[in-house]
Parts: structure tokens; sequence; C-alpha cells
């Protein structure tokens, strides 16, 4: 049944990627940490998915959460298995990935940024969390150059060719 559907994500594939987050930000650290849902949250990431673009994760009651995470409600399941969408949710790592982390974005200046949102191999939910300083405005500039220099290339490749 679900596998007919051209929106259902399988096990092993992307459900959201954050396209700004390396843009924004250079990366330096990357952890898979699992994430705690409710009701039909798994449901509807199957066949809605998700969007990350306002998503980014911090402390909250000595655990790191994922804040602005927007899971679309599953419109099949009854309303009381349908938390609210944009609700915190508790993001599952161990006690020495968290205190590293932490340790970073507390004492250097880091940020913890959601990269991507995918189900594993054996079909959990987990979230890429990148360990990120933000770039300044003419690191940018400098990133959009040598993209729009490397297309320039390609174009001339491609006609000599």
């Amino acid at each position: 049944m679900a596998s007919k559907n051209p929106h259902y994500i399988r096990n092993g594939e992307q459900i959201s990627f954050n396209k700004k987050a390396k843009f924004d930000y250079a990366i330096s650290d990357s952890i898979e940490a699992g994430i705690v849902l409710e009701g039909a949250e798994v449901k509807s990431l199957r066949f809605n998915g998700t969007s990350l673009a306002e998503a980014h994760a911090g402390l909250m009651e000595g655990k790191i959460y994922l804040f602005n995470l927007n899971i679309k409600e599953y419109q099949f399941a009854p309303r009381q298995f349908s938390p609210e969408a944009k609700r915190p949710r508790a993001l599952l790592l161990s006690k020495k990935q968290q205190n590293k982390f932490l340790g970073a974005v507390q004492r250097e200046g880091y940020a913890l940024v959601p990269i991507s949102i995918y189900f594993n191999k054996r079909g959990l939910v987990k979230v890429e969390l990148g360990l990120g300083k933000g770039k300044k405005e003419y690191d940018k500039r400098a990133v959009i150059k040598e993209r729009d220099w490397n297309r320039e290339k390609r174009r001339v490749m491609a006609d000599r060719g």
C-alpha cells in the first residue's frame, strides 16, 4: 500500500535538508541524534515531510531540544494523536556527546544547526546536527563568487567538448 505512493519516504532516505546551514555557518563537526516524536508524527514525516528552514537546536531543562521544526499534521490521525506542529522536540544524545557540544556552544560561541533529517536503515528518524560558527558577509560573497566561477568553467568545458 505505502510503497505505491510516490511521496512515501522509505528507510535510508532523506526527509529534509537545510540548504542554508552550510551557506550561513562554517560547520566544523556533526553528529547524528535521535528525536523524540509523539503520536502520528512518524507517519506524517513519511508522507508529508517537514521543513528545517527555521529549525534550530538549543538547551532546555538540561537537555538539547530542537525548536521550530514544523511537522505537518497527519490528516488521517484522530485529533488526540496529532501534537502541536512546532513544539520543542527532545534530541537523544549520550551524556558525553551532549556535554561536548554544549561546551563548545557556551565557551566558543558556536551554534547547534540542524543540517538534515532522515530515516536510517532501521526506520528510525535521525537528525544530523552540526556545530557551526556563523559566517561573515564577505565569506558568503566568496562562496557565491566561487560557485559562479565553477558554473562558468563547466559551461566553457561543455562548449569545447
